[in-house]
C-alpha cells in the first residue's frame, strides 16, 4: 500500500455491500481505489478520520429536482441549488426540463441547460428531456444527445411552455420512447378528474382551507392516470415510473403490473413520507404541492409499501419559486405556486422519519442513492465499492437539529420543512474526493471553483 493516494478516509462505520462496518476507503483521480481494514497504512495527501458519531455512506443520488435555470433563475438556479445540495449530502442531481424557459425538449434546450450549469455546478447534474405534444417524433434526438429519459404530464403543469399530453399523446410517447429503448417518467394525475372535482364543488376549492385544497386534487386523479400508464406500458412495452406517488389508494394496481412483470418503477417524496393534511394549517401555502400531502394514514401506508419494495425509490422533487409566488393571495392554496422546496433536507427528514419507524440508516441509503443511482443507470454512484465515483458523506445520524428556512442555501427562504425537529446532519461531503461541503464552514460563498460535473445517459 505503498502508492500515493490522494484522500484516506477512515471511519469505524462505513457502509460497504448493505452494512456498516470498519474501514479505510482511499481514493485517486476521483475514484474510490481500494478499501481495507481500519488502520490500513495509506500514504495519501490527506487523511481524514471520522469521530465514533460518524458514519460513512455514499453520496446521495437525487433523480427529481427542478433547477428552474435559464429562464427562472430568480426562483432557482445551478450555483445555488447545487451548493444546497451538497450541503444535504446529495453529490448528484437530475434536473427536470420544467420549469426553465426554454423546458429541455430539444437538443438545443439542453445545450443552454448544459452551458448553464457547467461553470456554476457544485455537484455533478444530469437532465431528463420533456415529451409535450409539439416534440413527440423527435424524441430521439434529444435521447441520442444524453438525456436520461423523457417527462410528460398527464395533466396541466403550471406553466404554459411545459404542456400536458392527452391519453392519446401519453401512448404515442410510450411507442416512439420503446422504439429506442428510453425512459418514460410521468406525472400522474388524470385531468378528466381533476376538473370533475373543481366543478362538483367550486365554491369551496379556493381560499386558505388545505383540506379543501386536497379534495379538488383527488386520490381518483392519481389512480386514473396511472392506470393509463400501465396500460400504455401493456401496450408498448415502455420502461416507464411513476413520479412523486402521494396516494396509495394507488398501490394495488401498480402491485398488479409490476406482478404481470410490467417494467414500472414508482417514486415518492420526502414531503409525503414528513408531513399529513391534518397538520397542515390554513394558510400554509409552503405545503402546496400537486399531488397534494394526503391523511396520515395515507402516509403510514407509502411507509409501507416503501418498505416492501413495492415503492421503489425516493427523490426530493424539489420544486421552489419566488416568496411571492408560493405566499401569493392571502394563502390561496389554489392560486398559490406548488412544489416544495426540500432538496438540501431530503436525506435528513427522510432519515427522521424512517429512524421512528425503526427503519435502518443502511435502507435509507439504498432507497435514496443505491436505487436511485440505479434507476438512472448510473453505475459508478450511489456505493461504496472499488471503482466507484469517490463520492462520499460523513453524516452524524443521532445529531438532531431544527430545521431553518433562512439557513438552507436554496436561493428562496421557503421551505415546508422550516421549523421541523430532524435528526441526521451532514458533516462533509466529498465529490470525487474534493470536499465541496463542510458543515460549519462559510456559507455564503463557495470554498473553490465549482467541480461538479454534467453527465449524460451511458
Amino acid at each position: 500500500m505503498a502508492e500515493q493516494y490522494d484522500l484516506v478516509v477512515r471511519a469505524e462505520k462505513v457502509l460497504i455491500d448493505g452494512e456498516f462496518r470498519p474501514a479505510s476507503v482511499a481514493t485517486a483521480g476521483g475514484v474510490i481505489v481500494a478499501i481495507a481494514e481500519l488502520d490500513a497504512p495509506f500514504d495519501a495527501a490527506e487523511t481524514v478520520t471520522l469521530p465514533d458519531d460518524q458514519v460513512l455512506i455514499p453520496g446521495i443520488v437525487d433523480t427529481h429536482v427542478h433547477v428552474n435555470e435559464p429562464g427562472r433563475t430568480d426562483w432557482e438556479g445551478f450555483a445555488s441549488a447545487t451548493r444546497a445540495a451538497a450541503a444535504g449530502g446529495v453529490t448528484t442531481i437530475i434536473d427536470m426540463p420544467l420549469n426553465s424557459i426554454p423546458p429541455t425538449t430539444t437538443v438545443e434546450a439542453l445545450e443552454l441547460k448544459r452551458q448553464a450549469a457547467a461553470p456554476q455546478a457544485s455537484v455533478d447534474v444530469g437532465f431528463w428531456g420533456g415529451a409535450i405534444p409539439s416534440s413527440l417524433g423527435s424524441l430521439k434526438s434529444v435521447h441520442d444527445a444524453g438525456v436520461f429519459g423523457f417527462k410528460a404530464f398527464l395533466s396541466p403543469s403550471g406553466v404554459d411552455e411545459f404542456p400536458h399530453l392527452e391519453t392519446e399523446q401519453l401512448f404515442a410517447a410510450a411507442l416512439e420512447i420503446s422504439e429506442f429503448g428510453g425512459l418514460l417518467i410521468v406525472h400522474a394525475e388524470d385531468p378528466a378528474v381533476l376538473e370533475k372535482a373543481m366543478s362538483e364543488n367550486a365554491e369551496s376549492h379556493g381560499g386558505p382551507d388545505y383540506l379543501d385544497f386536497v379534495s379538488s386534487r383527488p386520490d381518483l386523479a392519481e389512480e386514473d392516470a396511472i392506470a393509463h400508464i400501465i396500460e400504455a406500458v401493456r401496450s408498448t412495452g415502455v420502461r416507464a415510473h411513476i413520479l412523486h406517488l402521494s396516494s396509495a389508494r394507488a398501490l394495488p394496481q401498480i402491485e398488479a403490473a409490476k406482478a404481470e412483470g410490467l417494467p414500472i418503477t414508482v417514486e415518492t417524496c420526502p414531503h409525503y413520507l414528513s408531513f399529513s393534511a391534518e397538520g397542515i394549517p390554513d394558510g400554509g401555502t409552503q405545503f402546496k404541492c400537486c399531488p397534494p400531502i394526503r391523511d396520515a394514514g395515507n402516509r403510514e401506508l407509502l411507509w409501507q409499501a416503501l418498505e416492501s419494495g413495492l415503492i421503489d425509490i425516493v427523490a426530493s422533487d424539489h420544486s421552489p419559486s419566488t416568496k411571492e409566488l408560493k405566499f401569493a393571495h392571502d394563502g390561496d392554496f389554489q392560486l398559490a405556486w406548488g412544489g416544495i422546496s426540500g432538496l438540501q433536507l431530503s436525506f435528513s427528514a427522510v432519515w427522521t422519519g424512517a429512524k421512528a419507524r425503526g427503519i435502518p440508516l443502511e435502507t435509507v441509503v439504498e432507497w435514496m442513492s443505491t436505487k436511485t443511482a440505479r434507476f438512472a443507470g448510473l453505475a459508478q454512484k450511489g456505493r461504496i465499492e472499488v471503482g466507484a465515483d469517490a463520492d462520499l458523506v460523513a453524516f452524524a445520524p443521532e445529531a438532531a437539529f431544527t430545521a431553518s428556512a433562512d439557513a438552507l442555501l436554496h436561493k428562496n427562504k421557503v421551505s415546508a420543512f422550516d421549523g421541523s425537529e430532524l435528526t441526521g446532519l451532514v458533516a462533509v461531503t466529498w465529490l470525487a474526493g474534493v470536499p465541496v461541503y463542510t458543515s460549519g464552514a462559510v456559507d455564503d460563498a463557495p470554498a473553490s471553483t465549482p467541480t461538479g460535473r454534467l453527465l449524460s445517459r451511458v
